[in-house]
């Protein structure tokens, strides 16, 4: 009872009221986000304008969906708080969280407002009481047009994700929109970015705001990492499927730039047994929502979607964002990157880049004021690796099931004549035999030429494995840092550090091979013995060697014999693939595209 008293005085010392704190209470929240703490105190206790700046994921809903709620005449049916948001999918995310949030205050209606549902149940449901609506731009300015919503009374406007409906094309309608309301209402602005027109938006409809800023201006979540791949445009869907395999428990968003290449590279997925989806806006409405539902339940491991289908998606623990092509807009970037790395858990944001458009990097990293680190697609021995202890962590984690004690006596039998060495042996080779066969000979796909960013001293480098990962508390970073400290080396001395669940990959030079190896011959971390070995593919050059012709796996053309099917996967394709994404054309799309 402590605790739970505790925890209800962090959010009591905002102002918030009783039936708001029971409902906190109940959904389980434990700390206010800084967004929140910010925010909540200032628009209780004024009627004013608010000019708020945070990244996706910081609890901006609850932000000023809590002090609405307190504000809102709960006995009035008049209609008194709007909030435009850019898509159906957060429009009606705002609209659950507000219900539950609202859920002990008797009387408050909240009403979702959006396209491709019945405008005349969503009139009716408005006639009906709501204190709140919860709106798309243009369906909204479609009910001011028709003359079935009045706003000419509300008190509060609430314009979240300002930046995104700016994006998307929702300027005019949200002029045309904030027109109909009184002059001295109050504005809330809440925007992951600060671009041009949002600052419009608030000279021209708001009063002196006040501004508040979680982070930096334009920035990226601090729990996401962001990395660059550098391939040929023809190699990208090839590298695409690397980093798949080199994390096998990925739950992902893959950004493409139009609706075209979407579908292609979702198609090309599917078709090669991943559990991938496309999202973009030539789906219907039916199938945008069972879409989602199957990413919501991690039916679908690779959502490939385009910026603005994306928009208002809000899924718990994705663990990596990458992007097939980068964006437009570079502010797109960090909208993008804010689909990871929320709720206080780390992510990973990757760009898959060709040479030309490596000076992009530069300008993202200037813009969301964080460092890409440059990485190498996985070679096929290293996919193996990782596939192979993937495979014993779930032995080991796996929970037994007793009902195959029936069938024990007759497997016995079977399996007697061999020794525990061999039976392991046996059982491993099942998969890490399909691995290896469809990875044998396949070609490196990373680009070599003189424009790669710090590609020096490269060739010279050797490849080490390292058996800690992120069970013993390592990301890329504090590895690096724990590397460079135990070995004694300069701060670029190691290099390309890939962490997966239990064991790493690492690089150094190659002159100093004995140091390393005699370091780790007896090291131990916290009573835990650290082995390190040189990885198998390490003495390849990396850095400029010419690609032999016949080195893309030997099945183009013609499907394999074998069935392979690791994980659920059946590659019916050369590994190198090309670009069955379309990126390799030059793209003089439509914008109409971009969906």
């Amino acid at each position: 009872m402590r605790l739970i008293f505790i925890y209800m005085n962090k959010f009591e010392a905002l102002g918030l009221g009783e039936a708001i704190i029971k409902a906190v209470n109940e959904m389980g929240f434990e700390t206010p986000s800084e967004v929140q703490e910010k925010a909540i105190p200032i628009l209780l206790d004024e009627d004013t304008d608010i000019v708020a700046l945070a990244q996706t994921g910081t609890g901006k809903t609850a932000a000023f969906g809590f002090p609405l709620i307190e504000k809102i005449d709960s006995d009035s049916r008049i209609t008194q708080g709007l909030i435009l948001s850019p898509t159906r999918e957060l429009c009606l995310q705002i609209t659950n969280e507000l219900k539950n949030y609202s859920k002990f205050i008797k009387g408050l209606r909240t009403v979702a407002v959006y396209g491709g549902a019945s405008i005349h149940d969503q009139a009716k449901e408005i006639k009906r009481g709501a204190q709140i609506i919860v709106a798309t731009p243009g369906r909204m300015q479609d009910m001011i047009n028709r003359k079935m919503v009045d706003i000419s009374n509300i008190g509060y406007c609430v314009l979240d994700e300002a930046d995104e409906m700016l994006n998307m094309g929702f300027y005019e309608d949200i002029n045309a929109i904030l027109s109909h309301t009184p002059d001295d209402k109050s504005t809330w602005l809440f925007s992951a970015t600060m671009p041009r027109e949002v600052s419009t938006i608030a000279k021209r409809f708001m009063h002196n705001p006040v501004e508040i800023t979680v982070g930096h201006k334009n920035t990226g979540s601090e729990n996401v990492s962001h990395e660059y791949y550098v391939v040929n445009s023809r190699d990208r869907y090839a590298a695409l499927k690397r980093l798949s395999d080199a994390n096998p428990d990925i739950f992902s968003v893959i950004f493409c730039r139009t609706k075209r290449d979407t579908q292609k590279v979702a198609e090309s997925l599917i078709e090669d047994g991943y559990n991938a989806a496309a999202l973009h806006g030539d789906l219907s409405q039916n199938q945008r929502d069972l879409v989602m539902k199957s990413f919501r339940n991690r039916q679908i491991q690779m959502l490939v979607a385009t910026d603005v289908a994306a928009r208002g998606i809000d899924v718990n623990d994705i663990t990596h964002v990458i992007n097939y092509q980068l964006p437009d807009e570079i502010e797109t970037y960090t909208h993008r990157s804010g689909r990871t790395g929320r709720a206080g858990k780390n992510g990973v944001s990757m760009v898959i880049v060709s040479k030309s458009e490596l000076r992009k990097i530069k300008t993202v990293e200037r813009i969301i004021k964080k460092k890409f680190e440059e990485k190498e697609i996985p070679s096929g021995e290293e996919i193996c690796q990782v596939q192979l202890f993937h495979l014993a962590n779930d032995i080991a984690k796996a929970e037994i099931n007793h009902e195959i004690e029936t069938y024990l006596p007759s497997i016995n039998e079977v399996l007697k004549d061999f020794s525990k060495e061999e039976l392991i042996k046996k059982f491993f080779s099942v998969e890490f035999s399909r691995f290896h066969n469809y990875y044998k000979n396949a070609k490196d796909l990373n680009a070599a030429g003189d424009n790669r960013r710090d590609s020096g001293g490269r060739d010279g480098s050797t490849r080490y494995f390292i058996n800690v990962g992120e069970k013993d508390g390592f990301d890329w970073m504090t590895l690096k840092d724990f590397l460079k400290e135990t070995l004694g080396l300069g701060r670029d001395a190691v290099s390309r550090v890939d962490v997966k669940e239990s064991f790493s990959f690492f690089n150094t030079d190659s002159e100093h091979q004995d140091n390393i190896l005699s370091i780790f011959e007896d090291f131990r971390l916290e009573g835990r013995k650290v082995n390190v070995e040189i990885s198998k593919d390490s003495g390849r050059n990396r850095g400029g060697r010419k690609r032999r012709d016949n080195a893309g796996g030997g099945f183009k053309g013609k499907r394999r014999s074998d069935g392979f099917k690791p994980k659920g996967r059946n590659r019916r394709d050369n590994d190198s693939g090309g670009d069955r994404g379309g990126n390799g054309r030059r793209d003089r799309r439509k914008r109409s595209d971009r969906r």
